[in-house]
């Protein structure tokens, strides 16, 4: 969908740190941090919780409670009197609840929602569910995180798989995965620099971390955990995961733990609650796509031609590119198929190198798309990420710096 309307305000967003399955997140609830994440970033933005008047839950791994979901955040945020959906869609949850919320603005269903994306991947829940068909009644059951990665119940594949899948029909080679993450890796680097200059536009730290009584502080988390250095020599050494494959643990990212919030809103609001009144970030459309099956890889590019189209643009017209790749041949694939550089995609920073918590993802991405389109004068960004279910999502933004 393309929208006229729908905007965010400069400022109006943040992520935690990621922190790295089983690092310093690995017993926050994900719900009630986010809450209280949300709480502090809106206090020193100088945003007020009743601004809202509508939310959107993002979040992909069950939490204690989350039935209560939505409205359980808003409250914790200290916005009692508004209510909205939970979406859940792998790691195209951040894009779907953007474009959720760009589309009741649109439509005048809601004047300003607070979109939060959160996931906990480490201690990830395992499930039993009622068979009274099997043997004695026994119960079938899952491990949420892990037994999820590792099987497409459609695609009957497990997601590394895909991934190989896309690398033999696209020859796409180890030595190239290497180069491209030794590349994104540096990449990353570039958002440290200066004592973290740019991460600091949005993430909130330092977060302390409490015991269970909340009394003693365990751990201080200063910035991403789980970043590898990493060198091409190293790389190269690492050999595949599976026989005969191309991707090795240094060439796809890791599972991790954190939170991420966005502000989608109209014109107006927007520059109201907007933290530097001569920059205007517009949400210009979206769209999803899904490759065939077993190769996700594949999905970011129908999702990115949709999301573009809506647009009214050509891959020419983007100033700043940002994707979700959970492997290098994501991006590879992607800078093939849409005839550009892989090196002009992903300044200070991607999934592959800080991780994926799912949920908060995309959003941390978007937001870092903002700021990067900022520090270069404006223009178009575009946002493509795949997702479990061989699918993709895709979001067009325009920055204009007066």
């Amino acid at each position: 969908m393309a929208f006229e309307k729908v905007y965010i305000p400069y400022g109006g967003y943040w992520s935690t740190p990621f922190c790295r399955w089983q690092g310093s997140f690995a017993n926050q609830h994900s719900i009630v941090f986010a809450g209280d994440i949300a709480r502090r970033a809106l206090g020193e933005r100088n945003i007020s919780p009743k601004e809202f008047d509508g939310v959107v839950l993002g979040i992909t791994i069950p939490q204690t409670s989350c039935f209560y979901g939505a409205p359980w955040l808003a409250g914790m945020m200290g916005a009692e009197n508004i209510t909205g959906p939970i979406v859940s869609q792998a790691c195209a949850t951040s894009a779907n609840s953007v474009g959720l919320a760009a589309l009741s603005i649109e439509s005048d269903v809601n004047e300003t929602v607070c979109v939060i994306t959160c996931d906990r991947t480490s201690n990830g829940p395992h499930l039993t569910y009622p068979n009274q068909l099997a043997p004695g009644a026994k119960p079938d059951s899952e491990d949420w995180v892990w037994d999820n990665f590792g099987y497409d119940p459609f695609a009957k594949n497990a997601m590394i798989e895909t991934a190989e899948n896309v690398a033999k029909e696209a020859e796409i080679t180890k030595e190239e995965q290497d180069k491209l993450t030794f590349m994104r890796y540096n990449q990353y680097l570039d958002s440290v620099k200066d004592d973290r200059q740019f991460q600091k536009k949005y993430m909130v730290a330092p977060i302390e971390i409490m015991d269970a009584r909340g009394r003693k502080v365990l751990a201080t988390v200063e910035g991403d955990e789980g970043v590898f250095p990493t060198t091409l020599e190293g790389l190269q050494k690492l050999k595949p995961v599976l026989k005969e494959g191309t991707v090795s643990f240094g060439s796809q990212t890791y599972p991790a733990d954190g939170n991420a919030g966005i502000i989608v809103t109209t014109k107006e609001k927007a520059t109201m609650l907007s933290s530097k009144e001569n920059i205007e970030i517009k949400i210009v459309s979206y769209g999803d796509g899904r490759a065939k099956k077993g190769y996700m890889a594949q999905a970011i590019i129908p999702a990115g031609k949709k999301v573009l189209e809506r647009a009214g643009l050509s891959i020419a017209d983007i100033s700043a590119i940002k994707t979700h790749n959970p492997f290098a041949v994501n991006d590879i694939y992607f800078a093939r198929e849409m005839d550009i550089e892989a090196k002009n995609m992903n300044n200070f920073g991607c999934s592959l190198i800080y991780g994926h918590p799912q949920g908060p993802t995309g959003a941390r991405l978007i937001i870092e798309l903002i700021e990067e389109l900022v520090s270069s004068g404006g223009g178009y960004g575009l946002f493509d990420g795949c997702a479990a279910g061989d699918t993709a999502a895709a979001l067009v933004l325009k920055v204009t710096v007066n």
